[in-house]
């Protein structure tokens, strides 16, 4: 059984910096495509970033540049290093696992629990 748990959440000012882990246990981790999504109350579940099992990235227009996935496949987990963060930022983070397909739609099979981030002005 596929299992995803994040951490790394908490509460920050705008320009700082956090780093979101996820830890993937249950399956072949390096087969998988692996992304962070988010979603504020009242609002869809959005892409920030994926990476392919053969290392692609590609990330949501309004991270580019600050965001930074990555992967650690020893460790099966994943990491997102998030800079100079906004409080549009402000959100509930989830990592996500899919063997099927690699991009930024909300459509993948496994998901974690969640971590809240939270960016004040």
């Amino acid at each position: 059984q596929v299992q995803l748990v994040e951490s790394g959440g908490g509460s920050v000012q705008a320009g700082g910096s956090l780093r979101l882990s996820c830890k993937a246990s249950g399956y072949t981790y390096r087969r998988y495509c692996m992304g962070w999504f988010r979603q504020t109350p009242g609002k869809e579940r959005e892409g920030v970033a994926t990476i392919h099992n053969d290392g692609t990235t590609t990330y949501a227009d309004f991270v580019k540049g600050r965001f930074t996935i990555s992967k650690d496949n020893a460790k099966n987990t994943l990491y997102l290093q998030m800079n100079s963060l906004k409080p549009e930022d402000t959100a509930m983070y989830y990592c996500a696992a899919d063997l099927r397909w690699c991009h930024l739609q909300p459509q993948y099979n496994y998901w974690g629990q969640g971590t809240q981030v939270t960016v004040s002005s």
